[in-house]
């Protein structure tokens, strides 16, 4: 990272919008218990993921099931053969 130019406060913000949406991701967006898993309170979190510009609605969004319209159609007479 020094390397590539990479200056300290921009790796410590990388790191931590990664962290965070890492945290997020696994309580499915739920901002009350990645806080409790962060040992921070909710309105610290929010505060945060405010300023590193993350939208909790879109972690939400990125792990739903898309729509049956845009899901693979799997023909299983075929895959019986």
């Amino acid at each position: 990272m020094q390397a590539s130019g990479i200056t300290y406060d921009e790796a410590l913000r990388e790191f931590k919008k990664r962290f965070l949406l890492q945290v997020l991701a696994s309580h499915r967006g739920n901002q009350c218990k990645a806080a409790k898993e962060l040992g921070m309170h909710r309105n610290t979190l929010s505060r945060t993921l405010a300023e590193l510009e993350i939208e909790p609605s879109q972690v939400r969004m990125g792990l739903k099931r898309p729509p049956r319209s845009e899901r693979p159609v799997f023909d299983t007479k075929q895959a019986a053969r």
